[in-house]
């Protein structure tokens, strides 16, 4: 089959397409044939080798959706493995499909059965590429983990990612009063499109005023954040609000002033990528919104990986970034 193989760490020139073989049958597990794959920002943090454990070489990629092998059934690809059964949080064994176990930048992937679904009705296999670890990561950040209730207001920081898109549009959906924050203003009005109200740009250094205008004073009930923005971010929150936070694509560490933070009755919740059942309330939600997909940004083939890495490290996309895996 092919496959995108990363032999060595490093920028996206490194992923090259070639024949490998198909997988190993494996007890409990099932292969798909990939139609379509989708990029995200951690298959660009594998591939410079920033996650420990990789295996070279190694086939990388989370999002996927196809056809299983076995009975024909259109599927869509869950790459939430081996969750554990503790809701709060992933045990031990968790990891994404992709860090160690071969991934979805292929022609056939093998995965536990537990971890192929049926494909939403009426979508296509791009859609479906689209939705898995965005969605996934979206869904829990905004209804397990930070509880949103319809009627509040929610900022999302960093419009324009695949995240970022899927959690205005599903907060849009559940009743939910969305603010942004955004590079630029063609990116605030695409963010409008999928439902936001209003926003801020983050290049100017007093968006988190911006946004307690815009929220009458009193600032976001629920602040879904992939930046580490945590300073900015708490003062953009209103009292007895909850920050939501799962990234650090602006920094690694962050400084919080304590007694502020106390005294404004503020909580602080981490989050990742969804467990199983996580995953089947996203399908859920999805199957009542029958006319949503993810903003897709573009398809490129399977041979232009490269390039498609280049774009997601330009931040020059909106949305997802997906795959063509033409059988």
């Amino acid at each position: 089959m092919r496959a995108v193989v990363l032999e060595r760490f490093g920028g996206p020139e490194v992923l090259a397409t070639r024949e490998v073989p198909d997988p190993e049958p494996r007890e409990g597990w099932v292969t798909v044939d990939v139609k379509a794959c989708a990029l995200n920002w951690h298959d660009c943090l594998v591939r410079q080798g920033r996650y420990p454990g990789v295996p070279l070489p190694h086939v990388i990629g989370s999002d996927g959706a196809g056809v299983r092998s076995d009975t024909g059934e259109r599927v869509v690809i869950l790459p939430s493995l081996f969750w554990g059964d503790d809701e709060r949080a992933p045990g031990p064994e968790w990891e994404i499909l992709g860090d160690r176990t071969p991934g979805t930048y292929a022609e056939r992937v093998s995965v536990p059965a537990a971890n192929v679904l049926p494909l939403p009705a009426g979508w296509s296999f791009t859609d479906a590429a689209a939705l898995p670890l965005a969605g996934l990561t979206a869904f829990r950040a905004l209804f397990v983990r930070g509880e949103l209730r319809a009627g509040e207001t929610v900022l999302v920081l960093g419009a324009g990612g695949g995240v970022a898109s899927m959690a205005i549009a599903l907060a849009h959906a559940a009743g939910a009063r969305v603010l942004v924050t955004t590079s630029s203003e063609d990116k605030l009005e695409l963010a409008q499109a999928l439902g936001a109200e209003d926003g801020a740009l983050y290049t100017s250094d007093a968006w988190p005023e911006r946004i307690r205008a815009l929220s009458g004073g009193r600032g976001a009930d629920l602040v879904i954040d992939s930046a580490g923005a945590w300073e900015q971010a708490l003062a953009a929150t209103a009292a007895g609000g909850r920050l939501v936070t799962f990234g650090a694509t602006q920094t690694a560490t962050t400084e919080v002033d304590v007694r502020r933070f106390y005294f404004a009755q503020q909580t602080i919740l981490g989050t990742t990528m969804g467990s199983p059942r996580d995953f089947a309330g996203l399908l859920g939600l999805v199957a009542r919104l029958p006319a949503w997909r993810p903003l897709v940004d573009r398809i490129l083939p399977l041979e232009e990986v490269a390039e498609a890495h280049a774009l997601m490290e330009s931040r020059g996309h909106s949305g997802k970034v997906v795959l063509h895996i033409a059988s």
